[in-house]
């Protein structure tokens, strides 16, 4: 089952907390603080993996997490970092953050390790906090939560050669005797439902990876037929090799095949159409074919056209010579719109307040923002030390004057990421 497409969730583990615990040993006055930290959380890694073809390892995966870290330790010991997660996807898979559209790793090497999602800080113990000033400090933070993600995974499959054009031109009849693949062939529309691959060796010893990409029609980019699944795999090809019948049963016109077949390409991505394309007219082994074919050879201009009988095998190692050729000249860097233009474009993005105070329907103030967040993450609610700790930095941060602005007074009570506080001026 070929699968290219895949949603689910990913959750690196959460930081171990720190330890708040002190030295009791015979003989030992005012021991001091012996809490040790916690260890960090397990990460979320792709990893590019040459021996697979297709997502369906993960289609059924829900949710993949990493471990936990280790809680901190008493005697000064840390706790064990989270063991990371592994995931081994095919080469030439794009991993999106689903929610936000952004692309979070490209994986176009074998053995190429991307973090997804990182693991949270272990949690400070007890030690990590003694100064001059505090010589006995009670408190201990937790470990922070790791990084939770709903990621999409799609595969583009990494060839060198594309095969593209209408539904029973010969594009799988052409990659079968040209490669040892070999792909279901008949007489209907879409017998090719999935991409086939093949290496491809020509005259002077060398090789290049082909592909066979099903059928497509016009609308393909607007999701008609079967094209809108596989035209994201076209995008990987460097060099297309555009097949077109020369002798159409059904009486279409090879050269308006030609056009459909182009526009469909530049609705999905007009770079598509920058790339080294090579005209292959098929099917010349026909008796009407020749007719068509000068027909259509005074109508393109400027771009390679060679006759070919993939059933014959006509002109096929002049076809894999010229294309082998083309791809020692060629890269994909070329079709990159920062490579075109030589300019690399910097934005600024204002930093995010660290925390904002939002009013509710019944008048109370709720304090929100990433800083408060971590706080509130890293704080132990069940030890009043660390309570008395987070208020202190909360006041560092200016959310009790802020507070006092807006005319929140002592024992009002206030939110702070939804949970209730009473507020002492």
């Amino acid at each position: 089952m070929f699968v290219d497409d895949v949603t689910f969730t990913i959750k690196a583990g959460n930081g171990g907390n720190g330890n708040a615990s002190f030295r009791h040993e015979h003989g030992v006055e005012k021991g001091g603080p012996f809490g040790g930290n916690g260890g960090r959380g397990g990460n979320i890694i792709f990893v590019g993996d040459e021996g697979l073809t297709t997502l369906l390892d993960l289609k059924y995966r829900h949710i993949i997490k990493a471990e936990n870290g280790q809680n901190g330790m008493t005697k000064n010991m840390f706790g064990r970092a989270g063991l990371d997660t592994y995931i081994k996807v095919p080469i030439g898979s794009v991993v999106y953050d689903n929610d936000k559209n952004i692309i979070l790793a490209d994986i176009t090497r074998n053995k190429q390790e991307v973090i997804v999602a990182k693991g949270g800080k272990g949690g400070r113990g007890n030690t990590a906090f003694a100064n001059a000033h505090v010589t006995a400090p009670m408190y201990a933070e937790n470990g922070e939560p790791g990084e939770e993600i709903n990621v999409r995974v799609v595969l583009k499959i990494l060839a060198d050669v594309g095969l593209v054009g209408f539904p029973s031109v010969g594009k799988s009849t052409l990659i079968s005797v040209s490669s040892a693949c070999k792909p279901k062939i008949a007489d209907y529309p879409f017998t090719t439902l999935v991409p086939n691959i093949g290496v491809v060796r020509v005259s002077d010893g060398s090789s290049f990876v082909m592909a066979d990409m099903p059928g497509l029609i016009e609308g393909a980019s607007l999701g008609a037929g079967l094209g809108i699944q596989f035209l994201k795999h076209i995008e990987r090809t460097r060099v297309l090799i555009h097949v077109v019948d020369m002798a159409p049963m059904d009486g279409r016109d090879p050269y308006d095949d030609y056009l459909k077949i182009n526009k469909e390409l530049e609705n999905y991505n007009p770079k598509l159409l920058l790339r080294p394309q090579i005209i292959a007219c098929n099917k010349m082994d026909m008796p009407e074919a020749q007719d068509n074919f000068n027909e259509f050879k005074e109508k393109v201009k400027d771009v390679e056209i060679i006759p070919i009988s993939a059933y014959t095998r006509m002109n096929i190692n002049l076809l894999l010579d010229k294309a082998a050729e083309l791809l020692k000249t060629t890269t994909l860097d070329e079709f990159e719109e920062n490579d075109i233009d030589k300019v690399v474009e910097y934005r600024f993005e204002k930093p995010e307040d660290p925390f904002t105070i939002e009013k509710t329907e019944e008048g109370i103030y709720n304090v929100v923002g990433p800083e408060i967040k971590r706080l509130f993450d890293a704080t132990n609610f069940d030890k009043d030390e660390s309570v008395r700790m987070f208020a202190r930095k909360l006041r560092l941060l200016g959310v009790d004057a802020k507070l006092r602005e807006l005319g929140v007074k002592n024992d009002d009570t206030v939110l702070i990421l939804g949970y209730e506080f009473e507020f002492y001026d």
